[in-house]
C-alpha cells in the first residue's frame, strides 16, 4: 500500500489540481460574460474564488475521508493496485456526480437560516459560508489524523445547525430570527440514523446468505494472503461492488458541496447564478399557466378582501415561514400577490435569461419564498383534488429555476473527490480491513458491506437523503464480522461512536464560534 506515489505521480498530481483551478476560474468568468458581464468588484471576486477555493477544499477533505471507504476493500484484498482503484473510484464518482438530480445539495441548504439564504451576499451571508465551511473541514482533518472514520455530512449538518444557533443568539433583542428548521433537521439525521442500522443488519443477513448459499467456494471466505490478489471471480465481484459504491457515493456525497457552491455562486454573483438561465424560453407558457393557475388556487384559501404589496407579501411568507404556520388566509393571500408577481416577471420578458440584473435578486427571491412555502405546504397535506398536482407542477418549475447545477460545478466536486482520495486513502484503508473486526477483513465481508452501501446510498439518493459512505461501511464491516464470529474490536467501535457522538457538538461550536467572529469581520 505504499507503492506508486513517485515524483511523477506527485508533479502529475499538482498539475491536474493547477489545471481543475484554472477551469473553476475560467467557468466562472465565462458564466459572468454570457450574464452581460456583471461587474463585480476586486474585494468581491475576491470572496468568491477564496469561498470556492474552501469550497473544494471541504470536498477534497471528503475525499479521504469518504470516498477513501469505497476503494477500502478492493486495496485491501490486493483487487486492484491502490492508485489504479483511487482512479477507478474516482472516475465512477464523477459519473455518480454528473447524473445527481441535487435533491440532496438543496435539502441540506433548507438546514440553513431562510435569511441567510436570501440574503446570502450580505456580509452574513459571507459569515455563514466561510464558518460553516471551515468548521466541517477542521473538524474532519482531526478525525483523520487518528483514523477514526467520521462523517463528512454529519460534520457539515452540524457545522450548518451551529451558524443557525449562533445567527438566533446574536440576533437583537426582540428581532425574531429564524435559527434551525428543526423538522428538516429530523428528517435528515432519521436518515444519519437509520442508514447505519442498515447497513450492520443487512450485511450481517446477507453474509449469512453467502454462507449458506455459497459455502462450496470456501476461497471466497479467506482473507487476503499478502500481496497475492484474489481468484478472478472474487476478483470482479469486488471491483464492481466498489465501482457501484464509488457511484452512489458520487450521486449523494458529492452533492453536499454542490448546494453550499451554488450559495456561494449565488451571493458574489446573482446575475450569472440566481436564476436558471439555461431554461429554454419553450417552456415558458407553460410556466405561465401553471402560476396562473396557482395564484387562483392560493386566491380560493384566502378570505381576504385586500392584498398586501410586494414587500408586506414577503415579509408575511418568510415570518411563516419562520413559524412553520403557513396554512393561514393571510398567508395564501400573500403567496398569491408572490405568484402574481413572478407570472409577471417571466410573461414580460418571455424567459429568465431576459429579466433584467436589478430584478434578478427580487424574482429569485420570490420563487424561493413560494417554492419553499409549497415544501411545507406538502408535508401538511392541506390541498386536495387538482389543487395538489397544481401546486406540486408550480413547485417544480420554481425549484428548476432556481435550483441548479452547472455542469462545470458537478466536474469541479468530482475532481476535489477523486483527488482527495489520492492523498488520504490509507488510513481509513487500514481501519476498514483490520481495526473494526478481531480477524482481517476476508473477500465475502467486503462484498457483502459495499452490496448493502451500494443499495443504501443508491435509494437514500432517490428519496432525496443525506447520508454517510462511512457509518453504512464502516456498520457494515461490523455486521460481517458478527456474522463471521470473528468477533469485534470494541476500542475502534467505540472511537468511532464518540466521533459520532461528538461529531454534532463539536462541529456546531466551531462554526458558532467562527460565525460569531465572521460576522463582525464581514
Amino acid at each position: 500500500m505504499n507503492a506508486g506515489q513517485t515524483p511523477t505521480f506527485r508533479m502529475l498530481f499538482l498539475v491536474i489540481i493547477a489545471c481543475a483551478l484554472i477551469f473553476v476560474g475560467y467557468s466562472v468568468i465565462a458564466d459572468i460574460q454570457a450574464a452581460g458581464g456583471q461587474n463585480i468588484a476586486f474585494g468581491a471576486f475576491a470572496l468568491l474564488a477564496l469561498a470556492l477555493l474552501i469550497a473544494l477544499g471541504f470536498e477534497f477533505v471528503n475525499g479521504f475521508h469518504d470516498t477513501a471507504n469505497a476503494v477500502a476493500t478492493v486495496i485491501y484484498t490486493n483487487s486492484l493496485p491502490p492508485l489504479v482503484a483511487v482512479v477507478w473510484s474516482g472516475m465512477w464518482n464523477l459519473l455518480g456526480v454528473l447524473v445527481s438530480s441535487g435533491t440532496v445539495a438543496y435539502s441540506i441548504i433548507t438546514l440553513l437560516p431562510v435569511e441567510l439564504i436570501l440574503q446570502v451576499g450580505s456580509g452574513a451571508g459571507h459569515a455563514m459560508i466561510f464558518s460553516l465551511l471551515l468548521a466541517a473541514i477542521i473538524w474532519n482533518l482531526a478525525t483523520w489524523a487518528v483514523g477514526i472514520p467520521n462523517s463528512s455530512s454529519h460534520a457539515l449538518i452540524g457545522s450548518i445547525m451551529g451558524v443557525g444557533i449562533a445567527n438566533q443568539l446574536m440576533a437583537p433583542a426582540g428581532d425574531i430570527t429564524y435559527g434551525v428548521d428543526w423538522s428538516q433537521v429530523q428528517k435528515i439525521f432519521s436518515a444519519l440514523l437509520f442508514s447505519p442500522l442498515c447497513g450492520f443488519i443487512l450485511s450481517f443477513i446477507l453474509l449469512w446468505i453467502f454462507r449458506i448459499v455459497l459455502r462450496r467456494h470456501l476461497a471466497l471466505f479467506r482473507a487476503p494472503e499478502g500481496h497475492k490478489p484474489p481468484p478472478g471471480w472474487i476478483r470482479a465481484l469486488l471491483i464492481g461492488t466498489c465501482t457501484g459504491v464509488s457511484f452512489f457515493h458520487g450521486s449523494n456525497d458529492g452533492q453536499k458541496g454542490m448546494g453550499l457552491i451554488m450559495l456561494i455562486l449565488i451571493g458574489a454573483a446573482p446575475t450569472s447564478y440566481a436564476l436558471n438561465r439555461a431554461m429554454p424560453e419553450s417552456s415558458m407558457p407553460a410556466f405561465v399557466q401553471v402560476a396562473n393557475e396557482a395564484t387562483a388556487t392560493f386566491l380560493a384559501h384566502t378570505t381576504a378582501a385586500n392584498q398586501p404589496n410586494i414587500e408586506n407579501a414577503r415579509n408575511i411568507v418568510t415570518a411563516a415561514l419562520r413559524n412553520k404556520n403557513i396554512a393561514q388566509p393571510e398567508v395564501y393571500n400573500a403567496l398569491a400577490v408572490i405568484s402574481h408577481g413572478i407570472t409577471a416577471s417571466v410573461s414580460n420578458y418571455k424567459s429568465l435569461n431576459a429579466i433584467p440584473a436589478a430584478q434578478v435578486p427580487n424574482v429569485r427571491t420570490d420563487m424561493y419564498l413560494v417554492a419553499d412555502a409549497l415544501r411545507v405546504l406538502k408535508q401538511e397535506k392541506i390541498f386536495s383534488g387538482n389543487e395538489a398536482p397544481t401546486l406540486q407542477t408550480f413547485a417544480q418549475d420554481l425549484n428548476a429555476s432556481t435550483r441548479f447545477i452547472p455542469l462545470w460545478v458537478k466536474i469541479a466536486v468530482a475532481f476535489a473527490l477523486g483527488m482527495g482520495t489520492m492523498v488520504g486513502w490509507k488510513r481509513i484503508v487500514v481501519t476498514v480491513g483490520e481495526k473494526i473486526g478481531k480477524t482481517h477483513l476476508n473477500y465475502a465481508q467486503g462484498a457483502s458491506a459495499e452490496l448493502i452501501a451500494m443499495g443504501t446510498i443508491g435509494l437514500a439518493e432517490g428519496y432525496g437523503l443525506p447520508v454517510s459512505t462511512t457509518q453504512i461501511l464502516s456498520s457494515g464491516v461490523a455486521g460481517t464480522m458478527a456474522a463471521q464470529g470473528s468477533g469485534l474490536q470494541w476500542t475502534t467501535l467505540r472511537n468511532m461512536g464518540m466521533a459520532w457522538i461528538i461529531t454534532l457538538p463539536a462541529a456546531m461550536f466551531i462554526s458558532g464560534i467562527l460565525f460569531f467572529i465572521f460576522k463582525h469581520i464581514f
